[in-house]
């Protein structure tokens, strides 16, 4: 276990300012013992969970050119046939993962591959489970084209608590499946759209690990055995 590299200036300046709130606390609130030391288990607390989240668990990646690989940790909240406007305009089969403030905040490539197409969207912040968070959040669209064929769109949405995504992937780059790119802050969405004959590894429901679950299976010629 690591803290992510998006979390160490934050968990920094935050403990320095715990620290010294405690500190001057003690020195003009001295009368206030009781007071004082509730405020040190808060600061403690709040510190451990900005901490749990800004953690970055050792993984041991599972990759296969035609399996579609959890982006995310999280559960799985959406599989359906919808219009996807952005890029493909036409129908997909979408699953969305919800990511809640005790998950793991990494992102990672669900399938190897080359970058066609990324955007970054300023936007809202809706709750994540929000249907028009897809649309009207703060949001990144990465299309890969995939090592086994099909095309692979997946999207980070920011969710209410959200004020930050950060991505490591721009168009023309080639991607491995598993490996991170990106992370969002605080409470966040993912959504992946595949051709609509692909086949579900999940349900609605479902408690998924990044890099580590398999969520569908693209079509294709030589298909492997999963």
């Amino acid at each position: 276990m690591k803290i992510h590299k998006e979390g160490r200036r934050i968990l920094f300046f935050t403990a320095l300012a715990l620290l010294a709130v405690n500190l001057l606390l003690q020195r003009y609130n001295a009368r206030a013992e009781g007071f004082n030391t509730v405020f040190a288990v808060i600061s403690v607390v709040a510190f451990l969970l900005l901490l749990q989240f800004f953690r970055s668990p050792f993984r041991n990646l599972l990759t296969h050119e035609d399996l579609v690989i959890a982006p995310a940790d999280g559960k799985v909240v959406v599989i359906e046939d919808v219009h996807e406007p952005e890029y493909f305009d036409d129908v997909r089969k979408q699953i969305s993962v919800f990511m809640s403030p005790i998950n793991v905040h990494i992102t990672r490539n669900p399938v190897s591959g080359i970058v066609k197409y990324f955007r970054y969207h300023p936007g809202k912040y809706l709750v994540a489970w929000h249907p028009k968070s897809s649309t009207k959040n703060e949001r990144t669209t990465v299309v890969v084209e995939s090592e086994a064929g099909p095309q692979v769109l997946f999207r980070q949405i920011a969710g209410a608590m959200a004020r930050r995504i950060v991505w490591y992937v721009n168009e023309g780059d080639e991607v491995s499946q598993g490996e991170e790119f990106g992370f969002i802050k605080f409470g966040s969405r993912v959504d992946i759209f595949v051709p609509v004959d692909t086949e579900m590894k999940v349900q609605i429901g479902d408690k998924v690990k990044g890099g580590q679950t398999v969520i569908a299976q693209l079509k294709t010629t030589n298909p492997s055995i999963f």
